[in-house]
Order: C-alpha cells, then sequence, then structure tokens
C-alpha cells in the first residue's frame, strides 16, 4: 500500500488557527484526522488539538480490533480520546466551552474506515467522479437532505455553522461510522473542515482527483478558498491523500 499525501492548514483571516490535523503512515495501515475546534478564549483550538493528540496515542491500542467490530472499536476510541481531552484540559475553565468536529480516515489493505462528528468532511474521488461524502451533522446537511437547498448553497447559508454533533469533553456525540472497500490505485481522498469546502466547487474537488494534481494544485485551491471568503475566511485545514499502490 503505498500513498502519496500532501497537507496545509492555514489561519484564514481569523487571529487564532482553531483547527488541527495529524497522520500516522506505516507500511501496513494509514490513519489521517482532521479537526475544527469551536469556542471562544483559543478553547477551540485546545479542544481540536488536544482531541487528535488523543487519537493518534491510542492508535495502536484500538487498530487490532477494527477488522472484527469497527463500529464498537471506533467508539472506544473516540471516547478514550475523550478522556485523554480531559487530562490535557486540567482544570482550565474553558474546557466545557470547548467544543470540536472531527473527520478520521483509517486505511490498510482489507478496508477503509471513515469517524466523523460535525461538518468536517472526507471525500473519496476517482479522476471521473465524486464517488462518496460523509454527511455533515449539521442543520444545512438536513436542509440539503430535505431539497430545501443545494450542494453549492450550503457552505453560504446562514446557519451553515449550526452543528447538530461535535466532541465535547461533557457530552459526548457518537461518531458516525462507515466501512468501505480498501481503497484502488489512484484514487484520492480529501479530508478538510469547513473553511475549505465551504468555497469549494464539486468541479473543483475532481480537479484535486486528477492524476497530474497534487501539492501545486492543492495550495491553489486553499488560497483560493480564503480569496473567496472576501475577508471573512474561516480557517483552513485540507489533507489529500492517493494510492499509488
Amino acid at each position: 500500500m503505498k500513498l502519496q499525501c500532501f497537507q496545509l492548514t492555514s489561519a484564514g483571516d481569523r487571529e487564532v488557527n482553531q483547527d488541527s490535523m495529524g497522520r500516522i503512515i506505516q507500511d501496513d495501515y494509514a490513519l489521517f484526522i482532521v479537526a475544527d475546534g469551536l469556542g471562544g478564549h483559543q478553547s477551540g483550538e485546545k479542544a481540536s488539538r488536544y482531541f487528535c493528540q488523543g487519537l493518534l496515542k491510542l492508535v495502536n491500542q484500538y487498530r487490532g480490533h477494527l477488522t472484527q467490530a469497527p463500529d464498537e472499536t471506533m467508539i472506544a476510541w473516540f471516547n478514550s480520546a475523550i478522556e485523554e481531552m480531559k487530562k490535557l484540559f486540567g482544570n482550565d475553565p474553558s474546557a466545557s466551552e470547548a467544543h470540536t468536529t472531527c473527520a478520521l480516515l483509517y486505511i490498510d489493505p482489507n478496508q477503509t474506515i471513515t469517524a466523523h462528528c460535525g461538518d468536517s468532511r472526507i471525500y473519496r474521488m476517482n479522476a471521473n467522479k465524486v464517488l462518496w461524502r460523509t454527511k455533515d451533522h449539521s442543520i444545512t446537511q438536513q436542509l440539503l437532505d430535505e431539497g430545501s437547498i443545494t450542494e453549492q448553497e450550503m457552505g453560504l447559508h446562514p446557519e451553515q455553522n449550526q452543528l447538530t454533533r461535535s466532541v465535547n469533553i461533557l457530552k459526548t456525540h457518537l461518531p458516525e461510522i462507515h466501512v468501505y472497500p480498501p481503497i484502488k490505485l489512484g484514487e484520492t481522498f480529501l479530508l478538510c473542515t469547513d473553511g475549505f469546502w465551504e468555497f469549494m466547487k464539486s468541479a473543483e474537488l475532481l480537479d484535486l482527483a486528477q492524476p497530474e494534481s497534487g501539492k501545486n494544485e492543492l495550495g491553489k485551491f486553499a488560497r483560493l478558498t480564503v480569496l473567496r471568503a472576501r475577508g471573512h475566511s474561516d480557517n483552513v485545514t485540507v489533507q489529500w491523500v492517493r494510492c499509488l499502490g
């Protein structure tokens, strides 16, 4: 399993970057995570960073059980990562108000597993089409499912930031978990926070799945999302993963 990976993060037009990301790439598996913190006084930044740290720290404890019981294992992994998050917050008074989204992608030769909470997304694409994306846990996703708005209208909708699930030390929303066939040669995964996807067009996402695309194209579109926000860009974080064999 040979992977090519690029990642970037930017504060956009915000003073603080509350996004976090992490990855582990081994011969027999790979793990990618993006998270978008929510909360004032930098508590959101801490929530996303601490939760990512917890997930990465615990990977060897849980990954061996993912084949037999992916749902139960992933839920246990998330809950243990929240306990790590609590420890890292310590007595910080902002901890109870700190939330984070999370999008996790686990790849091994036999399977692909996603676990997400909130509106950070994972896309799976080949050169011809977007095969699927994770469904946001948000009001705008509900409106899309009802047919009230279009995919392209989601990012600019006034309720775009209204989430129905998030990760918090006091109130746990379970992640949505899916198990898919293993990644195929030439396929591309994209993990991103809403600061990236909300200003991306469907055709532009597909540009990132073309055989000649890579680091330069990813950087170009990340800069474009900031420009399109016209001075009001959210933090922008994105990971790009391609199977080379």
